[in-house]
């Protein structure tokens, strides 16, 4: 069973460098495993956090235009995540079961509809290169200010679904601060890198606190993540994202379709 949920990290660790969705598999395997829903769950998230750590690393030049947005939004994203942690323990499983198709169902709806996001953000930063004259600089001033009092809000909601679940977050969290009028990708990818862990890390830290990991599969599922992770970024250099991202989609909308049928 070790040598399963290895390969099964590795994989999610491999798919999240490349389009994200890796929880799906994380999530799934520990079930399978016999680990109770919530602690699956959270175990799913320490099994997957390392990696997130080293992808955050990797936009550390990028995040150096946007230093304010990263310490309000980061405050406020140790709070939500610290609170979806500990409304996650407080759950039991019959609930959690109960919510699970719920929030797959958002996770994969986020993720199906979510490449759309990405696209027009591309877009706007395209036109903003191109546009002639000081109207080209304008959004990458903005980005030097602090988000609107609006966004900082929105990202407390989206911590407290990120400590407490997950799937998706990463989508959502471009999406807001595309509507705050960021338009650098990069610069979004390393704030949202950045911020993700900063959510699932205190959640982490509530999981711990509650004893809710399985610790013997969330050991094994860390390496597979870290392993996965190294070589689905080769993957990505080699332009493999649009079939992974057809891959995640089909087991998360699978994954959906059984809970709520189960």
């Amino acid at each position: 069973m070790h040598a399963f949920l290895f390969a099964i990290a590795a994989l999610g660790g491999a798919l999240n460098a490349v389009a994200g969705g890796g929880s799906f598999l994380t999530l799934a395997a520990l079930l399978y495993a016999g680990v109770g829903p919530v602690a699956a769950n959270a175990t799913s998230t320490l099994a997957m956090w390392p990696a997130s750590v080293a992808s955050a690393v990797a936009y550390r030049r990028e995040i150096a235009p946007v230093r304010q947005w990263l310490v309000v939004l980061g405050g406020i994203s140790l709070i939500g995540g610290l609170i979806g942690g500990e409304l996650l323990v407080k759950t039991s499983d019959t609930r959690f079961v109960t919510l699970l198709p719920w929030l797959l169902l958002a996770a994969v709806a986020t993720f199906t509809f979510g490449g759309r996001v990405t696209d027009l953000i591309r877009q706007r930063q395209a036109r903003r290169v191109t546009a002639p004259g000081p109207v080209s600089v304008l959004p990458a001033r903005r980005a030097l200010f602090r988000p609107p009092p609006w966004m900082v809000v929105l990202q407390l909601v989206i911590a407290v679904y990120g400590g407490y679940f997950g799937g998706g977050m990463g989508i959502m969290m471009l999406a807001a601060l595309s509507i705050a009028g960021m338009t650098n990708i990069h610069e979004m990818n390393g704030l949202k890198s950045i911020l993700a862990v900063a959510i699932n890390g205190v959640a982490l830290v509530a999981f711990i606190a509650d004893d809710a990991i399985a610790w013997g599969p969330g050991l094994v599922m860390v390496a597979g993540g870290i392993t996965g992770g190294y070589l689905g970024a080769a993957l990505a250099r080699r332009g493999g994202a649009a079939a992974v991202n057809r891959f995640v989609l089909v087991i998360g909308w699978a994954m959906t379709a059984y809970f709520f049928v189960r």
